[in-house]
């Protein structure tokens, strides 16, 4: 990647306005149409853009709703069918082979931790656990499922003391923030100097966007405000003094739902009327047993397809500290750095 010229954390405040120009993770100004489209989850037809920071090739959204607004965008639907897989214990056992790789035991902190699902199925003598939650109802939730100490409030408001935790998780909430440049410094800040922050997020550079484009399912528009690679996930952690010593990715095209998002769009175009995603109704025996043979029959053949197109579609990074690195005081340029 060409060299990046840092700009201070002041310079990428321009939150949650209707034109965002900045690059959130460099702090570059010059980004460059992506592509566009609607919330398709709740059937509506406002278009957001993204644009592709020049410098360190993040995807950001150019017109995010303002944070006063964002919680219209999520609600009861949206946690519904988000936390369906999640709710599992079996889900976590992945990413806790992946934590044991590097540590077996101590503190461990868990950013967006939602209900505790996660924290529950760490639950045991090795571990001190605790997380961060925005939801009041969850957070509570997560508290008395995993006995953990869950902070109430934003990311950025946390007060835990410096070199706090062994393990740092964030599973499918750093694109979610206004911030994340401001939240990987804060996490390097929580982290022993031997610890590791371990995230997942969707990757923009997958198959499943060069096939699906602005259907596809993971783009989340405009929940997730931030569309990360692995080019800029690598630039953004080198800027806050994080180094990248993981980047397993893995497939989930999501295909289900990102050809129920074209359909959709078809049929509204023959003048259709069509249920949003968000309020489509539980599927009785017989919609069932399609979807099982699609999955059975159809889906596997469909993966195999795009994954002749491109690279998966998650990204699973772990990231250290790097222990010679010296902050940009605040207010002045940084050096060019060499990613």
């Amino acid at each position: 990647m060409s060299n990046v010229v840092l700009q201070p954390l002041d310079a990428v405040a321009d939150i949650g306005g209707l034109d965002r120009t900045i690059c959130p993770g460099c702090g570059n100004g010059d980004a460059k149409d992506f592509l566009q489209g609607p919330d398709r989850f709740n059937g509506r037809r406002k278009l957001y853009r993204l644009v592709r920071c020049s410098q360190c090739s993040l995807v950001f959204l150019r017109n995010p709703p303002p944070a006063s607004e964002m919680a219209e965008h999520y609600g009861s639907d949206y946690d519904r069918l988000i936390g369906k897989g999640a709710s599992s214990l079996g889900y976590w056992e992945p990413r806790k082979r992946l934590i044991s790789h590097y540590k077996a035991a101590g503190t461990l902190l868990d950013l967006g931790c939602s209900s505790g699902s996660f924290l529950e199925s760490m639950r045991g003598p090795h571990w001190q656990l605790a997380g961060i939650e925005m939801s009041a109802d969850a957070a509570k939730m997560a508290e008395a499922r995993s006995g953990g100490q869950i902070f109430h409030g934003d990311i950025l408001e946390a007060s835990f003391p410096p070199e706090s935790f062994d393990v740092i998780t964030c599973f499918d909430v750093l694109e979610h923030v206004y911030e994340p440049r401001s939240v990987l410094a804060k996490v390097r800040e929580w982290l022993k100097p031997d610890g590791i922050f371990y995230l997942m997020v969707p990757n923009i550079d997958s198959a499943a966007v060069r096939v699906f484009r602005s259907y596809w399912y993971g783009l989340e528009l405009p929940r997730h405000l931030t569309h990360f690679s692995p080019d800029s996930l690598r630039a953004m952690a080198a800027v806050v003094g994080l180094e990248t010593t993981a980047l397993p990715a893995n497939r989930f095209p999501a295909v289900e739902y990102s050809a129920r998002y074209l359909v959709d769009d078809l049929l509204r175009g023959m003048g259709a009327s069509r249920t949003p995603l968000s309020l489509t109704p539980e599927l009785g025996i017989p919609g069932r047993i399609a979807r099982k043979a699609f999955r059975l029959c159809i889906l596997p053949l469909v993966h195999i397809g795009i994954s002749l197109v491109g690279p998966e579609e998650y990204i699973h990074a772990v990231l250290t500290k790097n222990m010679s690195f010296t902050s940009t005081p605040r207010g002045a340029r940084a050096q060019d750095l060499v990613l």
